[in-house]
């Protein structure tokens, strides 16, 4: 489906970003396949992590290149999209998977623990679309996949700097959709459920929660590329400003915000009515105070 396709994916030297460059070179696209090799927390650097990706695509018959730019600043972000477009001469797609995890309690947490996730996710997400962008418009195609989270979607305790990141990212390809469809360029997201070491951080001090963990260990990342792939082809060409979520074999299309309800009074509200009239009205469509775990709590199938 990606024959004669360029293919850049952020965070691919392990879990969803790995397997999602593996299946790119599969259906014949050419892979820039970018990893820092950092630990989880965004730490320390090991080029080797790309190499060994672009290695397994080789093994495969297929082409692939490394980078080890950081997607955290616009230089990095250029200098990707820079290698893809030097070696292969064009850019058709970009998956905007790389990230790190900093969680903590919103009120104990850092500036830097905030910036730093901030910075890999959603700037990561911006600098990498920006810098596509212009390379996109002048083929008149191409195709933005950003990972989203349900942790932003919904909610998730002690990943405030995560959360936002990532509902971010969700606005962010939706301006980018927006933006760019006369020009012929696509921008959906996918929120992944999937065992990796973005989620192996998960605690188990409950019976509760080492249950989730084992349900989550159930989906592989392998489940999350198929989409990815369909995403960038060309059989996705009427499929724009889209929030995903793939959960094993389930592939799951998400709301974004609308209307549920509304009240009016034709001489204005007050403190008072509002708290007489219009709260009392509303509140049987108020959105409850769920985690993913609590919305997402059937057994993968």
């Amino acid at each position: 489906m990606l024959t004669g396709k360029v293919v850049v994916v952020t965070g691919a030297g392990g879990g969803i970003g790995r397997e999602i460059a593996l299946h790119m070179a599969r259906q014949g696209a050419r892979v820039v396949v970018n990893d820092i090799g950092a630990s989880l927390s965004g730490e320390g650097r090991d080029e080797s992590a790309a190499q060994r990706v672009v290695d397994e695509i080789a093994g495969l018959g297929a082409e692939a290149i490394a980078d080890a730019n950081s997607v955290a600043d616009s230089a990095g972000a250029a200098a990707i999209v820079h290698t893809g477009l030097e070696r292969f001469g064009r850019i058709d797609c970009v998956v905007n998977n790389a990230g790190i995890l900093r969680d903590r309690f919103f009120h104990k947490m850092s500036d830097e623990e905030w910036d730093a996730v901030i910075k890999v996710h959603l700037y990561g997400a911006y600098f990498m679309s920006r810098a596509a962008a212009g390379p996109m418009k002048e083929q008149g195609s191409g195709s933005l996949i950003h990972m989203t989270s349900t942790s932003g979607l919904i909610g998730n305790l002690a990943q405030a700097n995560y959360s936002a990141a990532k509902l971010g990212v969700v606005a962010l390809s939706k301006s980018i959709a927006l933006d760019l469809e006369k020009s012929g360029v696509r921008s959906n997201c996918i929120a992944p459920f999937a065992w990796s070491r973005m989620v192996s951080s998960i605690p188990t001090d409950t019976p509760e929660q080492a249950m989730r963990v084992e349900k989550i260990k159930q989906m592989t990342p392998d489940k999350i590329a198929p989409l990815a792939v369909y995403l960038a082809s060309d059989a996705a060409a009427a499929v724009n400003a889209q929030v995903f979520t793939v959960r094993n074999n389930e592939i799951v299309l998400m709301s974004q915000p609308r209307p549920l309800r509304s009240v009016q009074r034709s001489e204005g509200w007050t403190a008072r009515s509002i708290a007489d009239h219009a709260m009392p009205a509303l509140r049987a469509s108020f959105v409850p105070m769920d985690r993913s775990a609590d919305v997402f709590s059937w057994d993968p199938v």
